[in-house]
């Protein structure tokens, strides 16, 4: 079944703007638009929305600005930024900030309703991921009162089942599958969900290379072309050097095998 969500286009270009709103409304998706980055913001603070499409570029508010103050507001509402100007700064601003994709335009209609749909595909697993999560807390809760009326299990038996449930590690690397928090030599790191949906898949097939679009298919749940894949790619693992490598420059953690993909090196 296709997934559903409201979403939100912010774009001061009034045909663009319609434009959007009709190709995702024709795939059976409820729209909203706003002309500007204030008005954006004053829709986000009345109603839910579960995706927002935002211009990097606009008069009043920039992109990078209306994302700063939505990811503070609704850290978990995912938004996706675009512009006609590829600029690698912004593009790495606008994921350090909290964004999860950054596109370029024109937006074909297939492909946007394509990346629609497993963002909105992704936010509704990671939704119910948590309430199970809950779930199961609330049960590991009621059964460990219920076991220290009896006799508890013994520790290492808990903890073990913990580690291989919860962490996936290698190296200095550890990722909490739970909170989604990785630490790197003892230190939390901060990376952007996305970000860290690639970091994931990296680790998992290291020390192997993973090619560009199955890096793509694997962290966002979509299939792109490979010059694509390549180009949305880059945007992750520049973010994620910025957080681990010492010298982005001369990277060794995260390796660019040319015109193949990426492989994680680590100890």
């Amino acid at each position: 079944m296709d997934p559903h969500g409201h979403i939100l286009i912010i774009d001061d270009e009034a045909d663009l703007r319609q434009t959007l709103a009709r190709i995702l409304q024709g795939a059976g998706l409820e729209t909203t638009t706003a002309a500007s980055g204030q008005e954006g913001l004053a829709y986000v603070a009345q109603q839910p929305f579960d995706l927002v499409y935002l211009d990097i570029r606009m008069p009043d508010m920039n992109g990078l600005e209306a994302l700063k103050t939505i990811h503070s507001r609704f850290p978990q509402l995912p938004v996706v930024l675009f512009t006609a100007q590829p600029d690698l700064s912004s593009a790495v601003e606008a994921l350090r900030e909290g964004a999860i994709d950054y596109l370029l335009k024109p937006l074909q209609p297939k492909a946007l309703i394509e990346r629609t749909r497993a963002i909105l595909a992704r936010q509704e697993k990671e939704r119910r991921k948590r309430e199970v999560q809950a779930q199961i807390d609330a049960l590991q809760a009621e059964l460990k009162n219920l076991e220290s009326e009896t006799a508890a299990p013994p520790e290492a038996d808990s903890k073990t089942l913990k580690v291989s449930d919860r962490f996936l590690a290698r190296g200095k690397l550890t990722l909490d599958l739970h909170t989604r928090r990785l630490t790197f030599g003892g230190r939390t790191v901060d990376l952007p969900p996305t970000a860290f949906d690639y970091l994931l898949v990296l680790v998992r097939h290291a020390p192997n290379v993973v090619d560009y679009q199955t890096l793509v298919a694997e962290a966002q749940g979509y299939q792109a072309g490979p010059r694509e894949a390549q180009e949305i790619v880059k945007w992750h693992i520049h973010h994620i050097r910025q957080a681990l490598e010492p010298d982005t420059r001369k990277p060794g953690l995260l390796i660019n095998v040319r015109g193949s993909g990426y492989r994680l090196v680590i100890d």
